[in-house]
């Protein structure tokens, strides 16, 4: 047991490191890093690698720790908002793939969707919330535009890659699908 813990904990702190480091390669042009996501994939796999238990606390800290040590995202109210965004999807990605019995690519995607759609929810509250605390507006069309339209690129880049990588990830026999009927 306490080697599963140590194993978790040391992918945890890998993929906080790709959090930090992976946006590098779209910062330089901030459109592309801003449709393309790139803390939202080492967000998502480990949630789904790891649990929601070591997600949660890793993507809510990743766009913080981005922030104070590299200016970007800016902290607000971009840096907070998307604390709350990541580590939504974090949760509910780890807590359903954790609990279907049979894993696998449809599992996968299933996940993914419905964390998408809830931890942009989120970010849409927290934005309100923010912004209404600073006295600015958020308007229905900033939400669409934030959430979906502008994201479009990154949300296809992750529904490609994610179920790939966890393809990949059981093939090796690293992580594992689960395929038995066992209870949850």
């Amino acid at each position: 047991m306490q080697e599963k813990t140590i194993q978790k904990l040391a992918l945890t702190g890998m993929f906080l490191a790709l959090g930090l480091v992976l946006p590098f390669l779209t910062g330089q042009i901030q459109q592309i890093g801003n449709m393309l996501l790139p803390m939202h994939l080492p967000v998502f796999l480990c949630a789904l690698v790891c649990g929601w238990k070591y997600g949660v606390p890793m993507a809510f800290v990743l766009p913080l720790m981005r922030s104070f040590l590299f200016g970007m995202p800016p902290l607000f109210p971009t840096a907070v908002a998307m604390a709350f965004e990541l580590a939504t999807y974090a949760f509910i990605a780890g807590f359903l793939y954790g609990r279907i019995r049979r894993q696998g690519v449809r599992a996968v995607y299933a996940c993914l969707l419905i964390a998408m759609i809830a931890g942009r929810l989120v970010w849409g509250v927290v934005q309100v919330i923010l912004l209404g605390l600073s006295g600015s507006a958020f308007t229905l069309q900033m939400f669409w535009a934030g959430a979906f339209l502008n994201a479009i690129p990154g949300i296809i880049l992750q529904l490609v890659l994610i179920p790939v990588i966890m393809v990949l990830l059981d093939r090796t026999h690293l992580v594992p699908f689960r395929r038995e009927e066992a209870a949850a």
